[in-house]
């Protein structure tokens, strides 16, 4: 632990300024991470939380640190003393030595110290500034001008919980039963002699695995065609008067490894819904429909053509209308204001991004869920319509282990008959079968291969072909407007390969600014921190060549950009600052040439689809044309894994769509099953 608490007093010393321009920023520069208690909440993430291929790694250096052997081998000469015995433990390293010594890391030939030095800034950052105390406030947000949560809907709750662990989900026997009942589903439990543990088999007409913009538009088509649905969700859900809109606590709860994702490497940061809803729950609203030249490239290289279809086309119309999706907007915030008139003073091109929420809808917050309910995501639509209809049920808090088959006479493949779900029940882990006709995943493009293959399934291209929209940021003074309103095409390629980069504007909130901002030293960096409230935001959004490998997420995610996408990243990155033309020039020059793998900063990602994907061909996809995978009958894929390439903007559109295509396929498959006689299906037993 001493190792760890060196590490933070380094990224975030105590610094005397007794010249502070007011008694919150001397405050906050006197506040060391080890005073916040940040090093106990970083180790307890480290011990439990925390899922990455360099854990063991990163666990073994802190030990290594904590010796003075170890000390030297790692951080060399800078840690000697010179008074005998010379050598020291990395605690016993003054600061000032020990900020050299993480700066060294941070560029480092040596690619384990590069990786050691971003995962443990990453961490301490974003838990120095997002972990709050029994007020549920930080001590370092009036300093650095953030207001906190959305002040019209601060609310006292719980503060984020230190240490963090995994909470239980919500989903006992008993209102597992009651939900099913008013759907007018049925639980039977018996008792599993081998183990004594009690499984409930639930029978439906379709499972389906994931509530986002995949699973929770297949749920709603379906059960507003009066077909019985199960839909389990992995993460929990989180009712608007539950909501902090507090980012920690957001992080942990919405988000896919508490907001931690990252690639082997560290070099791609991912942020990914896993929550009721999805991705669409915690998303910026940006609802742009499938480019042209996108369908066109899937139509004619990939041989797909239902994205030259005008069913396509009217699926597209139906989800669009289905979200409320608009154009106008009534307020912008800073960071979409600046991006609109430099690029109008430049000449770029810039364009009002269409959302699934009202003109006036003003949240900053969003990416910690709306507030209010104006953010049309599934929970708001899809899902709505299934819970209205009286035929479905969510399950929340419940992990889909694997797809459930078995042989039929008159079938070549193997047949789903449904999933096998696994749950916490108190103290003890349940185990439910729910038993359907058809069998949907949509995880998302980080868990739907991994389902895919512990059932079984060996098609070669599942968990390959990830793509990830790699963002770039170029470095909102205030969080009222739209969190997403401008973007601009300029460096796009729209009208030749459609591989280029789109610029637009994110949302900006203490821990992420911190993460994403560069470190040289404690007191630069607390510096940097104090100019958060007027700092403007915008980044560079490639579509991607480049692909990754998800066979075995969460213990590994592999990723490499391509040669093409490190230079549309670069071009669409913008330096504003007051110099002479001949300075500007040299200052893009020397950025244009940095390869993005070598910056201390990392490269972010918060849209990943490719890792299922569909196509015509079994040797080069995962599913065909109507999202049904090739190896089994009946399971369907339907999130943005099936996409066949990168799609090069904001995907919610597309893969609703896409899902909403996929929909009317099992549609078919239903009525066929329908027919069977007495309106049971032979194959499975249901009725």
């Amino acid at each position: 632990m001493e190792s760890l608490i060196a590490i933070c007093d380094a990224l975030l010393p105590s610094i005397d300024l007794p010249a502070a321009d007011n008694d919150s920023i001397r405050k906050f520069f006197g506040l060391s991470a080890s005073l916040a208690g940040t090093p106990e909440m970083v180790g307890a993430y480290i011990c439990g939380r925390l899922q990455h291929i360099t854990l063991d790694l990163l666990k073994l250096t802190l030990w290594f640190l904590s010796t003075w052997y170890g000390t030297f081998a790692i951080c060399g000469m800078k840690s000697l003393s010179g008074r005998f015995p010379y050598f020291r433990r990395l605690s016993e390293v003054p600061r000032g030595r020990r900020e050299e010594i993480l700066l060294s890391w941070s560029s480092s030939p040596l690619r384990l110290l590069r990786l050691l030095f971003r995962s443990l800034k990453t961490l301490v950052l974003l838990i120095y500034f997002t972990q709050v105390n029994e007020k549920g406030e930080n001590p370092t947000w009036k300093a650095i001008g953030y207001c906190g949560p959305d002040p019209d809907f601060v609310r006292q709750l719980p503060p984020r919980p230190a240490p963090p662990r995994p909470r239980p989900p919500r989903s006992p026997p008993a209102a597992i039963a009651a939900a099913l009942g008013r759907a007018g589903l049925s639980l039977s439990v018996v008792r599993c002699a081998r183990r004594g543990v009690p499984t409930a088999t639930i029978r439906c007409d379709v499972v389906v695995v994931g509530s986002g913009s995949g699973g929770g538009v297949v749920a709603g088509v379906l059960a507003r065609a009066g077909h019985k649905v199960v839909v389990v969700e992995r993460g929990q859900y989180h009712a608007r008067q539950g909501l902090t809109l507090r980012e920690g606590h957001a992080m942990d709860n919405m988000y896919e490894g508490s907001g931690l994702v990252g690639t082997d490497d560290l070099g791609v940061m991912i942020l990914a819904g896993s929550t009721v809803g999805g991705g669409s729950a915690i998303n910026w609203s940006a609802s742009i429909r499938t480019p042209r030249h996108v369908m066109d490239e899937w139509c004619d290289a990939h041989g797909l053509e239902l994205f030259g279809s005008d069913a396509y086309m009217e699926a597209m119309d139906a989800v669009c209308a289905r979200m409320g999706v608009q154009s106008e907007v009534s307020e912008e915030s800073l960071n979409n204001t600046v991006l609109r008139r430099g690029c109008a003073e430049l000449g770029y091109p810039v364009s009002t991004i269409p959302r699934n929420c009202a003109g006036d809808h003003y949240c900053g917050w969003c990416c910690f869920g709306c507030k209010d309910g104006g953010k049309k995501g599934t929970s708001e639509t899809w899902l709505l319509d299934m819970s209205e209809s009286g035929n479905g049920v969510i399950l929340p808090g419940c992990t889909a282990v694997k797809v459930l088959h078995r042989r039929q006479t008159g079938h070549r493949r193997p047949v789903a008959t449904g999933v096998l779900v696994r749950f916490q029940g108190g103290r003890t882990e349940k185990m439910i079968v729910v038993e359907s006709k058809v069998t949907v995943a949509a995880c998302g493009a980080l868990r739907t291969p991994q389902l895919l293959l512990h059932s079984g399934l060996r098609n070669a291209n599942i968990g390959r072909h990830l793509h990830l929209h790699p963002v770039v940021m170029a470095w909102e003074e205030e969080l009222r407007g739209g969190i997403m309103t401008a973007m601009s095409t300029v460096v796009a390629n729209f009208d030749s390969n459609g591989y280029g980069a789109i610029i637009q504007t994110p949302a900006s909130h203490p821990g992420a600014f911190s993460a994403l901002m560069p470190w040289t030293s404690g007191s630069d960096f607390k510096e940097r921190m104090t100019r958060f409230s007027r700092t403007a935001h915008i980044f560079a959004l490639a579509r991607d060549q480049g692909s990754g490998d998800v066979r075995t997420f969460p213990e590994s995610l592999e990723y490499k950009l391509d040669a093409g996408d490190e230079e549309n990243l670069q071009g669409g990155r913008l330096n504003v600052k007051t110099a002479t033309f001949r300075e500007f020039e040299a200052f893009v020059w020397r950025a244009g040439r940095r390869q993005l793998s070598k910056q201390s900063t990392p490269v972010c990602s918060a849209h990943q689809m490719g890792s299922c994907r569909m196509g015509i061909d079994p040797r080069t996809s995962a599913v065909d044309p109507t999202g049904e995978t090739w190896e089994m009958e009946r399971l369907y894929v339907a999130d943005t894994s099936t996409f066949p390439t990168a799609l090069g903007v904001n995907p919610m559109v597309t893969v609703q769509t896409i899902a909403y295509c996929t929909a009317q396929s099992v549609l078919q498959v239903l009525r066929r099953s329908r027919k069977r006689k007495g309106g049971c299906n032979v194959d499975t037993g249901l009725c």
